[in-house]
């Protein structure tokens, strides 16, 4: 776990909150897997399949890595002691991991940006966090000939064959 994978090598179970957008957006670098501090009810809300990480980020503060901006409803049979959605939550990563993202960050401009939040084989909620370079807009426009030419690529040769 200590080393980054890519994304098809983590042990996705089930999938509750997916960054589509980041893809798009970003140059993804490189992929970790970090675990998630939660509450009780936020875990309650996470398995009902409720939360959002659109606009969200992560950032290093000291020693510690951040996810910041994320929506986890609050629990609908939560009573007083429910959580509060939009809290900033702790991200659980070794120390190595932290120094590397937070060198990056610093020197290169880079930004940390969460893809996916899902349960793993074990249960725990994990957060796949990219290491990630902004596109400018040239970029993105490359992105969406190459997306398009893939799909006009796969309709010619079911239609051949």
């Amino acid at each position: 776990m200590a080393r980054p994978q890519s994304a098809a090598e983590f042990d996705k179970k089930k999938v509750v909150a997916e960054n589509r957008r980041a893809r798009f957006d970003f140059a993804i670098e490189q992929v970790f897997e970090a675990g998630i501090a939660l509450q009780g009810t936020e875990v309650k809300s996470l398995r009902f399949g409720e939360g959002t990480i659109a606009e969200s980020y992560a950032e290093v503060k000291g020693n510690e890595v951040w996810l910041i901006n994320s929506n986890i409803p609050e629990f609908s049979h939560g009573n007083r002691f429910n959580h509060e959605p939009r809290r900033p939550r702790k991200l659980l990563l070794n120390g190595r991991e932290i120094n590397k993202l937070h060198a990056a960050v610093a020197r290169q401009g880079m930004t940390l940006v969460p893809l996916s939040i899902y349960f793993n084989g074990r249960g725990r909620a994990k957060v796949e966090l990219a290491l990630a370079k902004g596109k400018k807009a040239h970029d993105k426009r490359e992105s969406i000939k190459e997306r398009d030419w893939k799909r006009d690529k796969q309709r010619l040769l079911k239609d051949r064959g």
